[in-house]
């Protein structure tokens, strides 16, 4: 990577502090870390332009409708803040296609537009810290941050559902691996990716079975 580059990241890394460093909801600066770190090892298997898809998972949360109540006027300051650091316009292009297209909400809206190969590597990165035992940490770390109960056996989990029942009509964290998480490892891009999440679903699935178990108050799990 030219020295320009690693400093224009640095800059990057330096506007994501001040954008989300005091974020409590799961989504803060070790999460980004946890991302760029594997979109590194996933490009070294994919021919994929490093530098891209490094400012895409830095930035990939800052425009997130879930974290901000303004993802447009969001939009607009990242635009301008790459411009002002070097960017051409064509990377620009590039990182926001990724970082507009990329979320899980955009898949149930059936907006989501076709990621480039960097877009499909900061994805599975992303859904990658989604699961395992990291996962199985901010789910109920997440559910907290918003109230959500930790299980209720009367609310079933909700299959095809939209957008706005995903961003606004409360869960459970129990609910949310059905919904959500167990369905990320199928859906990821990368081979390298689809190795490492084939782990990570059986830990969150023998997690589930064993929570289920002890809730029940029995002493084997799947009873």
């Amino acid at each position: 990577m030219q020295r320009e580059q690693t400093e224009q990241l640095q800059q990057i890394k330096q506007f994501v502090q001040l954008e989300e460093g005091k974020d409590k909801s799961g989504h803060g600066m070790d999460h980004l870390s946890r991302v760029t770190k594997m979109v590194e090892q996933i490009c070294q298997t994919e021919p994929a332009d490093l530098f891209i898809a490094l400012i895409a998972a830095w930035l990939h949360d800052v425009i997130d409708d879930k974290l901000t109540d303004d993802p447009n006027g969001q939009q607009d300051k990242v635009i301008k803040f790459l411009q002002d650091i070097g960017l051409r316009q064509a990377q620009i292009d590039a990182v926001m296609l990724i970082i507009k297209n990329m979320s899980f909400a955009k898949s149930l809206d059936g907006k989501a537009k076709t990621l480039s190969i960097e877009g499909q590597i900061v994805q599975d990165a992303d859904r990658l810290d989604a699961i395992g035992a990291l996962g199985i940490a901010r789910a109920f770390y997440y559910s907290g941050h918003t109230g959500e109960d930790i299980y209720d056996p009367q609310k079933k989990p909700r299959l095809n559902m939209t957008k706005e029942q995903y961003r606004h009509e409360p869960g459970t964290a129990i609910n949310h691996f059905y919904e959500k998480l167990l369905l990320l490892a199928p859906q990821l891009n990368t081979v390298t990716a689809k190795k490492i999440g084939e782990k990570r679903q059986q830990v969150m699935q023998t997690f589930l079975a064993e929570f289920k178990a002890e809730w029940n108050g029995t002493t084997e799990s799947g009873q």
